[in-house]
């Protein structure tokens, strides 16, 4: 099976989580003038079981395409957001949580280069997977007690195309 790539909107990534970015939201003018904040661009949630929020930089390679997609993960006890650090496009393959996702219930989304992610808890994804060069994200997710990491293999074929 071939997925292919979509661009990344809110409305399209909706079910899998918040798509983090300047465009649309809570916005206002703060610091006397000299700087915008951009407001609750995503719900952050980690478990109640003594799990705290974790901010982590993750330094991705790049990877080539055609991509074949063997496996997929999801954090059940937590979000878990991705924002880069460069202005650089890279790919987000994600599937509904709930049962450990088929080929066909596979999705991949290109961002713009300046957008993030928020997986919603329990959402299947892929990991990340820079495009250009070498990138830096910035990632909030969960630490503390509890697993909070599930993997499943794909068992089709998948292969990213562009």
């Amino acid at each position: 099976m071939k997925l292919k790539i979509e661009p990344l909107t809110r409305a399209a990534f909706a079910p899998f989580g918040d798509v983090i970015d300047c465009d649309g939201g809570n916005h206002y003018t703060i610091n006397e003038g000299f700087a915008e904040r951009y407001h609750d661009l995503a719900k952050v949630e980690v478990a109640a079981d003594g799990g705290r929020p974790l901010i982590n930089i993750f330094r991705a390679r790049p990877r080539n395409l055609p991509l074949r997609v063997e496996m997929m993960e999801r954090h059940p006890l937590s979000s878990q957001a991705f924002v880069p650090l460069m202005p650089r496009a890279f790919l987000v393959i994600v599937a509904a949580a709930g049962t450990a996702p088929a080929a066909q219930d596979l999705r991949c989304f290109r961002t713009q280069g300046l957008q993030g992610v928020n997986y919603a808890p329990g959402t299947w994804h892929y990991p990340l997977i820079a495009l250009e060069a070498e990138q830096d994200f910035l990632v909030v997710d969960r630490g503390g007690p509890g697993k909070n990491c599930d993997e499943t293999p794909i068992a089709d074929e998948v292969f990213v195309v562009d």
